[in-house]
């Protein structure tokens, strides 16, 4: 593990810090690509990566404090410590903001995000995991147990790599949402974004040390319970809406495949 990639003048330049730089990067060329596909100005979507990033960290910053309230230290104010679904919760907040102030079609961008959202995650983890931050999970005899002597948060034991875990699962995700995204529209695939991400983090909880928070799951898993049941949720209403649009014949009205606003001839 190499927690500093090299050094200028005395500064560290970090591997979370360039993971991070790197993820945001890629996910944004990734929806460039996509909005340009459904009719949408890709310059755009470099200003909405930017925003939202920069609200997410602020977002995952605000949250990790928080959870840290009862022993707060001035080292946590320093470069480690983010908690995603703070992140998540903020960028999704600037996101909305971005796209009303745009008058973007709210479905169409959901949509086109997905695919970015994960592999940007996947990034980020690998970050994770070459940093050694400390949010690998616990011991285990496994072959592939990996140790962090180097890390930010060190460790000689064998312990289950599941940054590593999570980046592979968010690949995986892309794939699946990708495959989605070529057979229905925007909402449903943000739908299937929050229910497959959600279930990935439920399970890698169990390979985790976080302590439990309530009814015997810790706190990333009852957001993932959340997460999974707005996705759900999400996914409904967006068929529901489908249905309405074809009416009682099955014949689409004038209107039907743009619930979420997709350019006409795009709407998937």
């Amino acid at each position: 593990m190499q927690p500093v990639l090299f050094s200028i003048l005395g500064f560290d330049v970090q591997t979370y810090g360039v993971s991070k730089a790197l993820a945001a990067w890629v996910a944004a060329v990734l929806l460039a690509r996509a909005f340009e596909a459904r009719g949408l100005d890709r310059e755009r979507a470099y200003s909405f990566v930017l925003w939202s990033t920069v609200w997410g960290f602020a977002g995952a910053k605000v949250y990790f404090l928080l959870e840290q309230l009862p022993t707060l230290t001035v080292h946590d104010f320093g470069g480690m410590g983010f908690t995603w679904y703070g992140g998540l919760i903020a960028g999704t907040l600037a996101a909305v903001v971005m796209v009303r102030r745009w008058e973007l079609p709210l479905g169409a961008v959901a949509g086109a995000a997905a695919v970015p959202m994960s592999v940007g995650y996947a990034v980020g983890r690998l970050g994770c995991l070459l940093s050694g931050d400390g949010t690998y999970g616990r011991p285990t005899t496994l072959p592939w147990g990996m140790t962090f002597p180097n890390g930010v948060v060190a460790t000689d034991v064998p312990v289950h790599p599941t940054p590593l875990y999570e980046a592979i699962g968010a690949l995986v995700i892309a794939a699946i949402l990708w495959w989605l995204g070529r057979r229905t529209n925007g909402p449903t695939i943000f739908a299937g974004y929050l229910i497959l991400s959600s279930a990935a983090r439920l399970l890698v909880e169990f390979l985790r040390t976080n302590s439990p928070a309530f009814l015997g799951l810790t706190q990333p898993q009852l957001w993932a319970v959340v997460g999974i049941a707005a996705g759900a949720l999400l996914a409904w209403v967006a068929r529901r809406r489908r249905r309405e649009e074809q009416g009682p014949v099955g014949v689409p009205s004038a209107e039907a495949g743009m619930s979420d606003r997709e350019p006409a001839g795009l709407a998937r």
